[in-house]
């Protein structure tokens, strides 16, 4: 393995187990875009500027969706154990858990798996998989 070339060169397991962990506890932000609003406003039958003042907040220049107060995600069905609008969810979402944040090393990704019971389980992804969600959101 070269400097250049990932410490996850050969792949990493991931299969999403359903826990809802990524979707609910500590407050945080899930970044959305203006394509991404129109997407999820569509899912649920509301017009852009409806679903952006019920269901966004601008943090500085940029917008997240909205949280309860306990830090779950307006959108987790937690009866069903899932995401009431998933064929729309934003990037962020579609990502996990291929961020930078879990990437920077072996043990950030071991940090991860301890985290979310998906990682490090199930479908190998390639490097050329991985890399294309990473480059997709920064975290």
């Amino acid at each position: 393995m070269t400097d250049k070339t990932p410490w996850y060169a050969d792949g990493l397991r991931f299969e999403c187990s359903q826990c809802g962990d990524c979707c609910t506890g500590a407050p945080g932000f899930v970044w959305v875009s203006q394509i991404e609003i129109e997407a999820i406003a569509q899912e649920v039958g509301m017009d852009s500027e409806q679903f952006e003042d019920t269901y966004v907040r601008k943090i500085g220049a940029r917008r997240s969706l909205r949280e309860f107060p306990n830090g779950d995600c307006v959108f987790f069905d937690t009866e069903k154990k899932g995401c009431q609008v998933y064929g729309a969810r934003p990037v962020q979402c579609r990502t996990w858990p291929f961020w930078d944040s879990n990437l920077k090393s072996q043990q950030a990704w071991k940090a991860t798996c301890e985290e979310c019971p998906g990682s490090g389980t199930g479908k190998v992804y390639s490097l050329e998989e991985i890399e294309g969600q990473r480059k997709q959101m920064r975290i």
